[in-house]
């Protein structure tokens, strides 16, 4: 299935491609090489004052601790995640080691997890965010001290249109793209027209 975003004006194409399936292949397999280069990416995404308040906790599809995420998952998440070839939790680091809070940590998180998925559209890969999991689980799971907090879990994969999904996600899966107008989001949008 192929939903270019439709924009106003012409973006990028990586950016105007990338979007959240749900169907995945359950045979495709990730590289080493590959899953490094979404990391790679993320980690030299930009950060206030250079702090790096991430964290990444990565499984494949087949092991032990890739079931374990997947029971943290919440809904329908647990539905379809299983068939991505990984997993990838991101985690944001709250305060520095002497206790001081890191007040754009999870806007930091965000912006390494914005390169991690730019990096998987250019590579060929579909990342899909879920808020939809327990964050207790999967703070218990990987030992996690209080300073740091599991915000999102990533599914990655090869887009299947032949997942096997419930009639509800097939219709989610199908359903246009969309997103509010840039009048919508620009507070001074007149002046930029």
């Amino acid at each position: 299935m192929h939903k270019p975003a439709s924009t106003s004006t012409p973006i990028h194409p990586v950016l105007a491609e990338r979007w959240s399936p749900r169907g995945f292949d359950a045979a495709a397999e990730i590289s080493n090489s590959d899953l490094l280069a979404l990391l790679e990416a993320a980690r030299w995404a930009p950060s206030s004052t250079n702090s790096q308040p991430w964290r990444f906790a990565v499984a494949r599809r087949g092991d032990e601790l890739f079931n374990q995420i997947v029971e943290a998952l919440a809904g329908f998440n647990k539905e379809w995640a299983p068939a991505a070839s990984a997993l990838v939790v991101a985690i944001a680091e709250t305060a520095d080691s002497a206790g001081t809070p890191r007040k754009s940590a999870d806007f930091d998180l965000g912006l390494a997890v914005s390169a991690l998925t730019t990096q998987a559209t250019a590579s060929g890969w579909h990342t899909h965010q879920m808020g939809g999991f327990n964050s207790g689980s999967v703070r218990e799971l990987f030992e996690l001290e209080p300073q740091f907090k599991p915000v999102v879990v990533i599914a990655v994969g090869k887009q299947s249109d032949a997942a096997d999904l419930s009639e509800a996600l097939v219709n989610r899966e199908q359903a246009p793209r969309t997103r509010l107008g840039l009048d919508e989001i620009v507070l001074n949008f007149g002046a930029i027209q």
